[in-house]
């Protein structure tokens, strides 16, 4: 009806002048009905009162009305001209216009409405259902028959233990259970329980107890007043052998990483807004407490250094393409680790079996260092009985010793007592207390393969040409023997010298410096004779320590002088007789003791690098070959 009516009042006024004043007042109730069509009778009523145009409205004069529906339509009560008849045309056509876009407008507007009605009524009914389906997996979960079957099994499966391994039983609890380490832990301590404790690397052999002194040393580091650790401060351990990264920073376990969206797939609620997920590492695992990382000269070299990075800045800084900081949508949290970073204050304490020489410089300059020894025999022999109470088993008196021949390493020395255990158990069943024999240790040795750890023994014994040098086998020290021959030449000054090809140019030259020595000693020649000089066992070593130990051998040979066999000798030998300082001396004397040697004779030099355990040796500190000459002359006399 509405477009009907506007489709006749816009038809009358097309005739313009040619219309009749009573087809203009058909027009204007035409168009007054359209008026209440559209907002209604009573608001146009209503309308008419506030406009001051209901008298107008209801007069019989076309100009009155033409005027009260000028001021209906653009709600303007300032129309108060009255219009004369040949005005009301153009008038009229006016109003149809406004009407026409009004109902454009409106038509328009519903559409707009119907369609945000639909819009809304489609999201209200998708967020019922997510609220539906949410509500249902908080009540039932993502759980099925079968995936309910499978936890069963597996949690029937955990519920399943055999024991835990002997490491675990027997690993040392207290500083009085860590044997042979004294002046090691006593270094590390006072590097961690300071109020401004020092990042550390631990060098020395395997199976020495590095890692737990370190898990031991922080324990006792909280107990200490002023500490700068927490009493909850954390212990995070970690294999450096064992940290892989990629260099696009995809992935960095050790010092965390950025999960973008798109690439690596954030968290779901995240990926879908696009905001990346930082991922902190273990350096912020550790904040407040020791980062413990074992083998730390295995690690990649790059990653050493980043590492350095964050232990100087004492954060880890996030960065990605993905990162918008006015983003609305970006979680506080998120937004504080890519602004501010991670805490990462931690003390770093690493371990190694490498040699100090091996690590970056630049970790070793911002680290102290404190070096564990090799295990003697003795201390080898007490972890023994350590590990039987533990175990809660006798032992024959002659096992410590037979371990100790076969290990110099403590974790070694428990495995072979454990399969020791294995076997007598195995054996007796757990009726009574098993006492563990020789026998049963020399099956475990003969099916382990196992050799002894000390294959040269020193012995009260004297022999011509033959005695024992010093060398260092990483942190191991270790005895060598050494021997030598003389014959004189078939040709007077055409003798020949012969030493082992596989020794380094060093230990030759050590060699030629000898024959340069006993010519001064002896005034003998050695171009008369024919010298052959020999490390037993072949080994291979160059260095210049073994210089005074080939110079006696072979004086020793020339002279028919013969020499205790159990003394060592290390030094380097200058070709003026002196005996020059060298280094490995803890490494060493560690080597003499486990070998039985009972003196041992070191450069003057080196006096002040001895040991703790040098007081159970004689040792005897020289200055020239001709004090050890005179020594054993007068001894042999």
């Amino acid at each position: 009806m509405l477009a009907q009516n506007w489709k006749s009042g816009r038809g009358a006024g097309v005739a313009g002048k040619a219309q009749t004043e009573d087809q203009l007042h058909r027009q204007v109730t035409v168009l007054f009905g359209m008026l209440s069509d559209i907002y209604g009778s009573d608001k146009v009523v209503l309308r008419a009162v506030k406009l001051d145009a209901l008298a107008l409205l209801r007069s019989e004069r076309l100009s009155e009305r033409v005027l009260a529906l000028q001021r209906l339509v653009f709600e303007d009560p300032t129309f108060d001209a009255l219009p004369g008849l040949e005005a009301v045309p153009g008038i009229l056509e006016q109003v149809e216009d406004e009407i026409a876009n009004f109902l454009a407008r409106r038509t328009v507007e519903d559409q707009l409405e119907k369609k945000v009605g639909e819009r809304m009524q489609k999201r209200h009914e998708e967020y019922v259902r997510e609220i539906r389906d949410m509500v249902l997996k908080e009540n039932t979960g993502p759980e099925n028959a079968q995936t309910l079957k499978r936890l069963a099994l597996l949690e029937k499966a955990d519920s399943k233990r055999l024991t835990r391994s002997a490491l675990e039983v027997l690993r040392p609890t207290s500083f009085d259970e860590l044997l042979g380490q004294k002046d090691a832990l006593t270094a590390l301590l006072a590097k961690l329980s300071s109020p401004f404790p020092q990042h550390v690397i631990l060098y020395g052999p395997p199976g020495v107890g590095k890692t737990t002194a370190a898990r031991l040393a922080l324990a006792a580091a909280k107990k200490v007043a002023g500490t700068a650790f927490a009493g909850d401060a954390p212990f995070i351990e970690v294999n450096g052998a064992t940290l892989r990264w990629d260099p696009r920073e995809v992935t960095n376990p050790l010092l965390g990483s950025v999960h973008d969206p798109i690439y690596q797939g954030a968290r779901r609620d995240l990926a879908e807004t696009g905001v990346p997920e930082p991922k902190p590492g273990l350096v912020t695992d550790a904040h407040g407490g020791v980062l413990f990382i074992d083998e730390i000269g295995e690690m990649d070299y790059l990653l050493q250094n980043k590492l350095l990075k964050v232990m100087e800045d004492k954060r880890v800084f996030f960065d990605s393409a993905y990162f918008d900081p006015h983003d609305p949508g970006v979680p506080k949290y998120i937004k504080k680790l890519f602004e501010e970073g991670a805490p990462a204050d931690f003390i770093l304490v690493g371990a190694t079996t490498r040699d100090p020489g091996e690590i970056s410089p630049a970790i070793r300059s911002r680290t102290a260092e404190v070096y564990f020894g090799p295990l003697t025999p003795g201390v080898v022999e007490e972890i023994v009985r350590q590990a039987a109470a533990k175990l809660e088993v006798d032992i024959e008196e002659a096992v410590p010793a037979l371990v100790a021949e076969y290990t110099g390493e403590g974790r070694k020395a428990i495995n072979i007592l454990a399969d020791a255990y294995g076997l007598a158990f195995f054996q007796a069943g757990r009726a009574a207390r098993l006492r563990l024999t020789v026998e049963d240790l020399r099956t475990v040795i003969q099916a382990g393969r196992l050799s002894p750890h000390t294959v040269r023994k020193a012995s009260a014994d004297k022999e011509v040409g033959k005695l024992f040098g010093l060398a260092v086998q990483g942190f191991n020290g270790t005895v060598l023997e050494i021997e030598a021959v003389t014959y004189p030449a078939r040709a007077a000054g055409k003798g020949q010298m012969r030493f082992n090809d596989t020794d380094g140019s060093m230990a030759k030259d050590s060699v030629f410096n000898a024959a340069s020595v006993i010519r001064r000693l002896t005034g003998e020649d050695l171009a008369d004779f024919d010298v052959h000089v020999n490390v037993v066992g072949g080994g291979c070593i160059d260095g210049p320590s073994a210089g005074t130990a080939i110079l006696l051998a072979v004086w020793s040979a020339l002279k028919h002088v013969p020499f205790p066999q159990d003394v060592a000798v290390t030094g380097e030998l200058s070709i003026q007789g002196k005996v020059r300082a060298v280094g490995g001396i803890p490494e060493k004397i560690y080597g003499a003791r486990q070998a039985g040697i009972r003196r041992v004779i070191i450069p003057a030099e080196n006096a002040r690098d001895l040991p703790s355990v040098a007081g159970a040796l004689d040792v005897i500190p020289v200055s020239c070959v001709e004090e050890i000459v005179r020594m054993f002359m007068d001894a042999d006399a």
